[in-house]
């Protein structure tokens, strides 16, 4: 393919650098509590620009043995964060002298993300369970909000997809309805979404630990575009 060059146009416009360019998490995440723990659930792409620098991320971040965190936005500001979260709350959990709870993981990512509100692109879903109030959801958008929701969605590809959840979600769904759940709509939006990709990366936190599951190939869902 011929590229036109404009005089006086900078190289760059012309022949991007990808190399150079910031990795972002163009991405689909998700999370939804059910009687007992909560299941959450992500795509596997990363992308810089239009270019996959990762086909299969795992975006679902282990926190302590039953917080997870999904991050969306710039990769290397989510894992910095991330990295923060979990020794401040090693640091608490040792103080304490037991778990920590999920509500404290997400404030303290809710203060981070407020902290480095101009300097960092991160979207967090922070997802777990502990004894005192169970499965829970926490979201924590851009900017440093913390909201807890009985199921959340972010990234690119949730744009595409909210209707969908909107209309499915059932309160009181069993686990295994949650993984169906969760696998239908990051399905749905990794379609449609063309930052989001790869494989379907899914786990569920409950009183007994973590349970993972990845589906491949022709295990993820297809709907008409597939049949």
């Amino acid at each position: 393919m011929e590229i036109s060059r404009v005089i006086g146009a900078p190289d760059s416009d012309i022949y991007p650098d990808w190399y150079n360019a910031e990795h972002r998490t163009g991405t689909t995440i998700m999370a939804v509590e059910y009687d007992g723990g909560v299941v959450f659930g992500a795509d596997s792409r990363t992308t810089t620009g239009s270019y996959i620098v990762n086909r299969v991320t795992d975006k679902l971040t282990p926190i302590t043995e039953r917080i997870f965190c999904c991050r969306s936005g710039s990769a290397a500001d989510t894992q910095a964060i991330a990295d923060e979260v979990k020794y401040n709350l090693n640091l608490h959990t040792i103080e304490l002298g037991q778990p920590a709870q999920v509500k404290t993981a997400a404030n303290l990512f809710k203060e981070l993300c407020y902290a480095k509100r101009d300097e960092a692109v991160a979207g967090i879903i922070v997802a777990g369970w502990d004894e005192k109030e169970g499965g829970q959801v926490y979201t924590v958008p851009l900017g440093g909000m913390c909201i807890r929701q009985p199921f959340s969605i972010g990234g690119s590809g949730s744009t595409y997809i909210y209707g969908h959840c909107d209309a499915t979600y059932r309160r009181m769904m069993t686990k295994e309805e949650c993984y169906k759940f969760v696998a239908n709509a990051v399905a749905l939006a990794m379609f449609r979404d063309g930052s989001s990709g790869g494989v379907i990366r899914m786990a569920a936190v409950n009183k007994d630990g973590v349970e993972r599951k990845v589906l491949v190939g022709n295990d993820i869902p297809k709907f008409y575009e597939g049949k």
